[in-house]
């Protein structure tokens, strides 16, 4: 009997439990129209019966015998819902779909734009209070979301993803550096793929590698591109001419753009990838153009990249590429009949090779779904980090950038950090860009007597054009290889990607390349010596010997 009672027992509170409902998402200032699509979202399991929701003006219950299991959409209009996100919602408060179904109406629910709440009542009970601004900070087009407990762990906006932290092994790694050997990479990627490639590409001028891919093409491969419709400055001529002749070549390009009538989900498709077979991934920090992947021997930017052979991460990166071509953002480019890309003329003589590593652990990086892995990253520092940026700012003049926070954090406790940033003139001229702040974490270091110093590149010594890279070295052991750049947009509001990898022979090589950067006198070859030379002069000295003492003694 007692075991019969704690079975009874143990039921009612799983009952209980399952019935709980909150409301887990919702969007009070969409972009449509008279905000149209608004939405909100509740999760539990069990009758709805007497659940309501209110902003305490207006709002709905639902009809007797609703259940629930996970998760309920509830739009105002399930039409204009589904024109927002490609499917209809469960549920609408206003009566616009015949296909879905309504709820049960007192004032019609409004949720306004700047400053409102939700109440979502259990038999007349209050469950759940939300309100803004105070529980979320309202922003246009933003979804508001709770995930353990927390509203908005980070920025969502209507169509992005929401790609969860992924973690690949022994994973097969090329390491490259821009500019010495990653058009040869590139090169040896594209020409051994049989079956498919998939280009994702901020800017893509550089006409041999439009014509690697056509080359492709031509073999039988599924060549598919998409590009940033609005790059900062806009598409340039060259890009637009290397776009004409992909398409002709029967290679479809779309890009990824705002319209009148579509908000792109991100800012800038900034991210810089290609999947090759469904089987392999190429990622980097540089565009597809003559100063990302310039010919061999000739100079361009400082960057940084890999080869990854891994079905499953190559699947990963696939499915990103997918999702974003999926937008309705996203439509076909054309581009326009044109000069290309002209060749680059400084020359550049290699000091790193291509290197290949097994077995390494791999982490994608999505901005904005798991850009926040970067600070995980460096708050996991023990010894030391080294840090190569294109440039860096801060959130506001009293806000340090979170990244560079938590890079300087890490040398309070002990960690070596240094910072080096990109000296090109658009970089330094500025009253508040890379000299300033590579002053301003110098001043920290020394005023706090920390571990840490910062610098800009010495572009009259070194080889490189200007550095590009987006990149960072941890203990010797874990690299980070992207497209995000260190300040606030990048990794909040832009489609990025990268990888941290965790093998120490990827790092020693990365490792390398910075120090050379870090101190490009102390890696210039030394001249030879010149034997012949120094022949010469002393035969001249001895000589000139001969004619001084045979004078004395006449």
């Amino acid at each position: 009997m007692r075991g019969i009672l704690s079975l009874i027992l143990c039921l009612v509170c799983v009952m209980h439990a399952g019935a709980a409902v909150q409301i887990v998402e919702f969007c009070p200032d969409p972009f449509q129209h008279d905000d149209a699509d608004e939405y909100l979202v509740l999760s539990g399991s069990g009758l709805l019966d007497n659940i309501t929701i209110s902003d305490n003006h207006g709002g709905f219950r639902f009809p007797s015998g609703t259940t629930i299991n996970g998760f309920l959409t509830v739009a105002r209009s399930a039409q204009a819902y589904e024109q927002s996100h490609g499917r209809l919602p469960d549920f609408e408060w206003l009566d616009y779909s015949p296909d879905v179904p309504n709820v049960i109406n007192g004032n019609p629910l409004r949720m306004a734009n700047t400053g409102d709440e939700l109440v979502l009542y259990e038999n007349n009970t209050v469950i759940q209070k939300i309100t803004w601004p105070g529980d979320i900070k309202p922003r246009e087009g933003q979804v508001h979301y709770l995930e353990n407990g927390v509203w908005d762990p980070r920025v969502l906006m209507i169509g992005q993803s929401r790609f969860n932290t992924a973690i690949f092994r022994n994973v097969s790694v090329t390491t490259f550096a821009s500019p010495d050997c990653s058009n040869e990479v590139y090169a040896s990627t594209i020409d051994h793929a049989s079956r498919t490639i998939l280009v994702n590409m901020y800017e893509f001028s550089s006409p041999a590698m439009g014509e690697s891919l056509i080359t492709a093409k031509s073999r039988g491969v599924d060549v598919r591109v998409l590009i940033e419709g609005g790059p900062v400055g806009g598409i340039s001529p060259a890009e637009k001419s290397l776009v004409w002749n992909i398409n002709r070549s029967g290679i479809p390009v779309v890009s990824m753009v705002s319209s009148k009538t579509e908000h792109a989900p991100y800012r800038y498709d900034h991210a810089k990838y290609v999947v090759i077979d469904n089987n392999s991934l190429l990622i980097t920090s540089e565009n597809f153009k003559n100063t990302g992947f310039p010919p061999e021997g000739m100079s361009g930017n400082r960057g940084w990249g890999v080869y990854l052979k891994d079905p499953a991460l190559a699947g990963y990166f696939s499915e990103v590429f997918t999702t974003d071509t999926s937008s309705k953002s996203v439509v076909s480019y054309t581009g326009s009949a044109g000069d290309s890309e002209p060749s680059p003329f400084e020359k550049h003589t290699a000091k790193f090779s291509p290197a290949q590593f097994e077995g390494a652990t791999v982490i994608p990086v999505l901005s904005p779904d798991t850009s926040y892995q970067i600070t995980d990253l460096l708050d996991s520092a023990t010894t030391s980090i080294e840090i190569e940026q294109a440039y860096i700012k801060n959130e506001t003049p009293y806000t340090l950038n979170p990244y560079l926070l938590s890079a300087i954090n890490a040398s309070r406790h002990g960690v070596h950090v240094q910072v080096l940033l990109d000296s090109y003139w658009f970089n330094v001229e500025g009253p508040n860009d890379n000299d300033e702040m590579a002053a301003l974490i110098n001043r920290i270091g020394t005023s706090e007597h920390i571990p840490l110093e910062a610098k800009c590149i010495d572009l009259s010594v070194s080889q490189v054009e200007k550095i590009h890279n987006k990149g960072v070295i941890v203990d010797d052991k874990r690299v980070l290889v992207s497209s995000i750049n260190w300040n606030y947009n990048s990794p909040t509001f832009n489609r990025e990607a990268g990888v941290i990898i965790e093998h120490p022979g990827v790092a020693r090589y990365f490792r390398e390349v910075f120090d050379d950067d870090w101190n490009p006198m102390a890696n210039m070859a030394k001249p030879k010596t010149d034997y012949v030379k120094i022949a010469i002069v002393a035969l001249v000295i001895v000589l000139l010997l001969v004619v001084y003492f045979r004078r004395r003694q006449v």
